[in-house]
């Protein structure tokens, strides 16, 4: 970078204990945008000082996220804006590294994979069992209860590289497949529990050709695909002492869904007590 010897006083006042001085230093650095962090790093390997080695962590997220919330922001303003594209965005606040692009490559094959075994035959049930065969027994994914121990088990990217996921990041997958194939899976706006159902939109308005009538033929739980009833689910909401509305069988638009993702993942930082990341994904869930 331009700058060197005005960067290189500043990175070695980044152990000041005048926390003025270091306000200072800290914004002069952020001034310079993403560009700067390879410069922090280098840095980072080669000063022994703690508070410096903090503080430099401290930057880098911020760069990072500042970028991260252009992104986010860009995603959030498009009409139908991509699930996958929005969860990837969401996992790259964990890990920023994330190429968004080589797992949506990797999806793509799994997506064909389903492809491949579909024809225009096949019952709703049918298509599901497909998807779950490709996904459970084929690529072997295994779905676990919803933990805020483990915020690794929210993240598309650990489900497509370790196989392991809960029902959020096993959802959010399984329904963007289903879209990519045409297949009427979506989530509702079920309290308590991240599910999807299989509507039939087969009745159409023969002018517009848009759907005048939806009924939900069953409902799908991520984890581990189990098919249940409409008794099944509003068994389920009697039991939490809820009335079963037409609320509650609502589909979910990509931005509520990704709002519920970063909800619950910010549960994960108020358990670990780090409330700076709690409030840093509350300001992306703002955007939406």
């Amino acid at each position: 970078m331009d700058n060197n010897k005005e960067i290189n006083a500043l990175f070695h006042l980044m152990d000041d204990p005048d926390e003025d001085v270091y306000s200072t230093v800290s914004d002069r650095i952020l001034s310079f945008g993403k560009e700067i962090i390879p410069s922090l790093e280098t840095f980072s390997e080669t000063s022994p000082a703690q508070l410096a080695q903090e503080r430099i962590g401290q930057l880098i997220h911020r760069l990072q996220f500042e970028d991260l919330l252009k992104e986010f922001e860009i995603w959030t303003n498009q009409e139908e804006a991509d699930i996958l594209e929005g969860a990837m965005l969401v996992a790259k606040f964990v890990s920023p590294d994330v190429d968004i692009d080589e797992y949506k490559v990797q999806v793509e094959k799994i997506r064909r994979n389903i492809w491949l075994e579909l024809n225009s035959y096949l019952t709703a049930l049918e298509q599901v069992n497909i998807v779950n065969k490709i996904l459970f027994s084929h690529i072997q994914i295994k779905g676990e209860e919803v933990s805020y121990d483990n915020k690794e088990a929210f993240l598309l990217p650990e489900l497509i590289d370790q196989k392991k996921g809960n029902a959020i990041s096993i959802g959010i997958l399984y329904q963007y497949l289903c879209k990519m194939l045409d297949i009427s899976v979506q989530v509702i706006n079920m309290p308590r529990q991240f599910i999807l159902a299989y509507f039939d939109d087969s009745l159409l308005d023969l002018q517009t050709g848009e759907s005048i009538s939806q009924e939900i033929l069953f409902f799908i739980e991520p984890v581990t695909g189990q098919v249940y009833t409409k008794k099944d689910v509003d068994n389920y909401l009697t039991k939490i002492n809820q009335n079963p509305t037409t609320y509650h069988f609502k589909p979910l638009s990509s931005k509520k869904i990704i709002g519920l993702f970063i909800d619950e993942l910010a549960k994960c930082y108020e358990q670990s007590h780090d409330e700076q990341k709690k409030d840093d994904l509350l300001r992306m869930r703002g955007l939406l």
